[in-house]
């Protein structure tokens, strides 16, 4: 997958809260052979004790070699994300942006008008943007035009595990726009679920509950792993179509016929 210039090998973008300890996160980070994470500002602030916490997890990680996707995650204004993502790209010194601007509480739904209006903002000031959307082809087209080289629609809301709500909706967003990178963002409880995603014709999936939340942190983070690769192969193989009516797999030309 191809991202803003930069050849990805893994499709798994794995999340880095809400891990039991550093030490699982690091295992499960390991055990998905993942090249991107996500970290929160939030955690990495700069300044006081909250600074010092964050200064030793990047401490951690940097040693895994990976690039860092910074999230604005728990934004819910243009004015805060924009300000975040300054932050971030300070902190982590990378263009990378991954732009959440939430306009709902109980579901965590994009603000999609906030979200454009960010997007165009960062972008002219030089931020690769990585928008956190929903599956709205309008909405989609809209981020494109603003200069977004990527779309991460939800596939249900954040940490509820559900997988993918609006199949239909995903497979005509993918169908829209063929070449533009496609990440299911949020919402995958099970490798089932992300290998639907890849099977759909996805570029990519992020993921973090689903790991982090789990019993095994790093054997979720492994079967993740594998049912994206197994979803991309089952596309790129071109898998039958699904049919209303039986077919037979035995053939029956030439059988012969006993009375």
């Amino acid at each position: 997958m191809h991202v803003y210039g930069t050849e990805l090998r893994s499709r798994l973008l794995l999340g880095t809260a809400q891990y039991p300890s550093p030490a699982v996160m690091v295992e499960a980070i390991q055990a998905s052979a993942t090249e991107v994470v996500t970290v929160s500002l939030r955690r990495e602030g700069a300044g006081g004790e909250q600074g010092m916490a964050g200064q030793r997890f990047w401490d951690v990680l940097r040693p895994l070699n990976l690039r860092v996707l910074p999230n604005t995650a728990g934004c819910h204004s243009v004015k805060e994300a924009v300000l975040t993502a300054h932050m971030a790209r300070e902190v982590f010194d990378t263009r990378w942006i991954k732009l959440e601007v939430i306009g709902e509480h109980d579901t965590l739904q994009p603000d999609v008008f906030g979200l454009v209006e960010a997007a165009r903002i960062l972008i002219a000031d030089g931020f690769q943007v990585f928008p956190y959307t929903t599956e709205d082809l309008v909405v989609a087209g809209r981020l494109l035009d603003a200069g977004c080289e990527v779309l991460m629609p939800w596939g249900s809301p954040i940490g509820s595990g559900r997988g993918l709500n609006n199949v239909y909706g995903l497979r005509t967003l993918r169908a829209h726009f063929p070449e533009v990178p496609l990440v299911v963002d949020a919402g995958i409880g099970l490798p089932s679920h992300a290998a639907q995603a890849m099977e759909l014709g996805y570029d990519a999936v992020l993921l973090n509950t689903a790991v982090a939340g789990a019993g095994d942190p790093p054997r979720m983070a492994k079967a993740m792993a594998q049912a994206v690769e197994a979803g991309r192969a089952a596309f790129l193989a071109d898998p039958v179509r699904a049919r209303d009516m039986a077919a037979p797999s035995t053939p029956v030309l030439g059988m012969p016929v006993f009375s």
